[in-house]
């Protein structure tokens, strides 16, 4: 039996449930919802989930969860952001103000379109499982350039759309949003400190 490991799901507003749903698929986790800096600190890893990334930083700072968080992944918190929770960790945004500004990447909002503009694909991501992955894209970011230190996972139409850095995992789009848990049990590998990149 694997040892347990504690990963929350950011709270304040997106796709908390089906995160926690399919962190409920993985062996030896224990999942919640974090909207506390009590419960911030109980995690081993977070979710950032998608949403809207400009509410969510204003809902960090209403909350008093901004510095505490960047203090946690000053740390070592491993952090997997996906859409927007990819945009918070993003340290440049194309023509605005990063948010948390931890992850080298740089990030276009909204880079796919408009929700009517939304799509699925399905396609192989062999450092995540090696089985092909649902991959949803809703008014999905895309990552513009990564630095040297970022591993690449995927991309799509010649820009990227996943990738890792160190104990940051980033994702344009929604693994939440399939029945496939394969994302979340890659996460949790980087929690417990399994996946060297």
């Amino acid at each position: 039996m694997s040892i347990t490991v504690s990963i929350g799901v950011l709270s304040l507003q997106g796709s908390v449930e089906e995160h926690l749903r399919l962190l409920s698929a993985c062996e030896g986790v224990q999942s919640f919802p974090v909207k506390s800096a009590d419960a911030l600190n109980r995690v081993d890893g977070l979710i950032l989930p998608g949403g809207e990334s400009t509410t969510m930083a204003r809902l960090l700072r209403d909350f008093q969860l901004s510095a505490p968080l960047l203090g946690r992944i000053r740390q070592g918190l491993p952090v997997w952001g996906t859409c927007a929770g990819l945009i918070l960790l993003a340290k440049q945004l194309v023509g605005e103000p990063s948010h948390l500004g931890v992850m080298d990447i740089t990030v276009r909002r909204n880079a796919y379109g408009r929700q009517i503009n939304s799509f699925s694909v399905t396609d192989s991501i062999p450092p995540v499982a090696d089985h092909p992955l649902s991959l949803t894209f809703i008014r999905a970011p895309w990552i513009e350039e990564a630095g040297r230190g970022v591993q690449v996972l995927h991309t799509l139409r010649g820009k990227i759309t996943a990738a890792r850095e160190d104990r940051l995992l980033a994702t344009t789009f929604h693994p939440e949003l399939t029945a496939d848990p394969a994302f979340h049990r890659y996460f949790t590998g980087i929690v417990r400190g399994s996946l060297p990149v």
